[in-house]
């Protein structure tokens, strides 16, 4: 009778599940044993194994790379680990074999093994390594959820924080009614995809959607860029020239870096929002222009208002609604989100098949400040995608091995304690010592309070 990879074991839980290819019957024995509180399932050829998992999800499978029928080599474990990947790629391989050659080692991790345990197995070591995969593949599985609730948003966007929901939520409210949005955040925080969002949202979506920096172009030629001109109006203008706000009629104009614009062209940008109408450089005929304008600026624009940089009565007008996008740092899980999107971006692009990121490079993702936010963070992704030899980019391949050496503290007990060491030193300091006090500021009795300054 054919064993069920779905036992009356199940009632542990199906994280606590693991599958072992090994041919070796007294190695099955032992592994099983090693491997508790674990349920270990087993199989001992690819044919067996495949199976097994056509008929159960499993989070973690370990693969011995001498299977018959080349007990002695690893070529039919190797083809058994791209089934594997074939058939679940979400499972986390570890490979292991009694051939401790560093090829087979690199070949298991460049087609996409978690990693790679050498016979003799350590039975804790693997413990340990298996616990790592389970992480893994829990903290992917989150993000795949969390892509789940940013594809039912607003499209171009990634996102699955709170911060990034509200912020949605916003552009479907602001999106189809026609007034000015400025939008505030650093660099690299992606304002231009929110305002080809709103555009998106809007009735307007089927006009055109024009985006000028006002950063990046001189001032003496940003008039023209913006208003267009006549021929002749200047040395070169050997035609008639339409503006930015004339290619955008009847569609949406962005405007980034606002803050950068030259007071004269403040001036007519003014007039130009009251009347909805302009005169190009060097003519004289007034033009209707149905535009809808969205600014950008990663700037503090009441402050070049005090310093005389920046006209009120424009910020007024270009202010209708204000959205404040938070920084890479502040998104929370969204990093790992974002870097996956980019991964899957840059694999089509570049027509490369790169599998996911190792632990290390998803420690340094989470651990690294982004000072270029999501703009950074494309670029690294990018890089690494052309760059990496193997299938798992890895922090080295992202260029923050720095930050992966830094690893965050994951153990919660620890995490805790250290927080009641903090909270029971500063309510001490904040009552002059009194015991009463700092226990009735924490909300616990005297005696629990006495217990933890004991321990601390």
């Amino acid at each position: 009778m054919k064993r069920s990879a779905v036992t009356e074991e199940d009632d542990q839980g199906e994280e606590q599940r693991i599958l072992l290819v090994e041919d070796d019957l007294g190695l099955q024995k032992q592994m099983r044993w090693a491997l508790s509180p674990y349920v270990v399932d087993l199989a001992a050829s690819r044919t067996e194994a495949v199976e097994k998992l056509s008929g159960f999800a499993y989070r973690v499978v370990v693969l011995d790379l001498g299977l018959p029928p080349d007990e002695n080599g690893a070529a039919e474990g190797l083809k058994t680990l791209d089934e594997i990947l074939s058939t679940a790629p979400p499972t986390k391989v570890i490979v292991a074999s009694g051939n401790v050659e560093r090829a087979n080692a690199v070949r298991s991790v460049a087609k996409g093994a978690f990693d790679f345990i050498a016979k003799p197995i350590d039975g804790d070591l693997l413990k340990l390594v298996i616990d790592r995969a389970m992480r893994m593949f829990e903290l992917e599985q989150e993000n795949m959820q969390l892509r789940k609730l940013s594809d039912s948003g607003a499209d171009g966007l990634v996102y699955g924080s709170p911060k990034m929901t509200e912020i949605v939520q916003m552009l479907h409210r602001v999106g189809p009614m026609d007034v000015s949005v400025l939008l505030i955040g650093e660099t690299g925080t992606g304002k231009e995809v929110l305002a080809q969002t709103l555009h998106n949202l809007s009735a307007r979506r089927t006009q055109p959607f024009i985006a000028i920096n006002c950063a990046s172009i001189p001032e003496n030629l940003l008039e023209s860029e913006l208003f267009g001109h006549e021929r002749g109006a200047f040395t070169g203008a050997v035609k008639r020239t339409h503006g930015k706000f004339e290619l955008a009629n009847h569609g949406t104009l962005f405007l980034d870096e606002i803050g950068d614009m030259p007071m004269p062209l403040q001036a007519k940008l003014l007039r130009f929002l009251q009347e909805r109408r302009l005169e190009r450089v060097g003519g004289r005929d007034s033009i209707s222009v149905d535009v809808r304008l969205i600014t950008a600026t990663n700037q503090k624009l009441e402050k070049l208002i005090v310093e005389g940089r920046f006209r009120e009565d424009l910020y007024y007008r270009i202010n209708d609604v204000r959205i404040e996008l938070p920084t890479l740092r502040e998104r929370e899980t969204d990093t790992i989100l974002l870097a996956q999107h980019f991964l899957n971006k840059f694999n089509k692009i570049f027509s490369k098949h790169a599998t996911g990121f190792t632990e290390d490079a998803l420690d340094a993702i989470c651990q690294h400040p982004w000072p270029g936010n999501v703009r950074e963070l494309e670029n690294r992704v990018k890089r690494a995608v052309i760059m990496a030899e193997n299938k798992r980019l890895t922090a080295k391949d992202l260029d923050l091995e720095k930050a992966a050496n830094n690893r965050r503290e994951f153990n919660l007990r620890k995490q805790v304690e250290n927080l009641e060491k903090r909270l029971v030193v500063e309510a001490l300091a904040y009552t002059d010592g009194n015991i009463s006090k700092a226990a009735k500021l924490l909300g616990i009795s005297r005696p629990h309070l006495y217990s933890l300054m004991e321990t601390k």
